[in-house]
């Protein structure tokens, strides 16, 4: 007994104030071994729901968090088992500094990836509108993500932004989108008439639903014209920006062939003669 007693305490010195003993380094063995158990128990609760791509990509960062939990275990159970880990902490602070500096945001985009691939608020195919960017979401990656605007330009978003602003996902609830157009015209029109040809305007593009049906809003008395607003759906809202200029060329035409005037602001100066 005194034998294994003796082997356990038996210390293994690196220098004068960093040294170890054989039982510090079983005790942070058998933290490892059950910090192993947990972690795998973890990733299983976790992934369970995520989707294959997703999950895949949760499992390769992971395994990488997983060395960074193992080793502040390590250090954790050897202090706890009298080691003097500070001088080994002394020692590479001054690296650890520049290191975390370096690596602060990529860490921020990394753990933001974490969140959006356990949260699903952003899925590949949905689009997305963050810092008035506006992109379809081809690929979440841990770091980034990688959207193509309307252009056909890519938008590599660094996932950390996700976090620090607001994001609006404008297919969370479907390719279905609301949208519309705002259009004054002169006092005095026949209302009635305006609200039928801002209907058939809508109706007749293509791009629109029939269900549910465009309605037109009348908004608001304004200073210099009577405000309309024409809502309609459709389920393509990457698009939207052609089919309300389509629209409006077809609201522009057929005002003109009803005589239906769009104002604009008009003022009268007086000139007044001083004596």
């Amino acid at each position: 007994m005194k034998k294994i007693i003796d082997f356990l305490n038996y210390q293994i010195r690196f220098s004068e104030e960093i040294h170890i003993s054989v039982k510090a380094i079983l005790v942070a063995l058998l933290a490892i071994l059950i910090s192993s158990f947990l972690l795998k128990l973890m990733r299983r609760i976790i992934t369970k729901k995520l989707p294959d791509n997703d999950k895949a990509k949760f499992v390769s960062v992971f395994s990488y968090l997983k060395w960074i939990i193992y080793l502040i275990i390590f250090l954790l159970a050897m202090h706890n088992a009298g080691v003097n880990v500070t001088a080994i902490f002394a020692a590479s602070a001054a690296l650890l500094i520049g290191v975390g500096l370096a690596l602060q945001t990529l860490f921020q985009d990394i753990f933001s990836g974490i969140f959006i691939l356990i949260d699903q608020s952003v899925h590949v195919g949905d689009i997305i509108e963050l810092e008035g960017k506006i992109g379809r979401v081809e690929e979440i990656n841990l770091r980034t993500t990688r959207a193509v605007t309307v252009d056909n330009k890519v938008l590599v978003i660094p996932n950390h932004l996700y976090l620090t602003n607001s994001l609006y996902n404008w297919t969370e609830n479907g390719v279905e989108t609301r949208e519309g157009i705002n259009v004054g015209v002169a006092y005095g029109s026949d209302v009635k008439l305006v609200e039928k040809l801002l209907l058939d305007a809508a109706k007749t593009h293509s791009a629109v639903l029939k269900e549910p049906a465009p309605r037109v809003l009348f908004t608001n008395f304004g200073e210099s014209s009577l405000d309309f607003r024409v809502t309609f759906t459709i389920n393509n809202s990457f698009e939207v920006r052609f089919v309300q200029s389509d629209i409006r060329f077809e609201i522009d035409k057929l005002f003109r062939e009803n005589n239906i005037q769009i104002p604009f602001p008009q003022r009268d100066v007086h000139l007044f003669e001083r004596k």
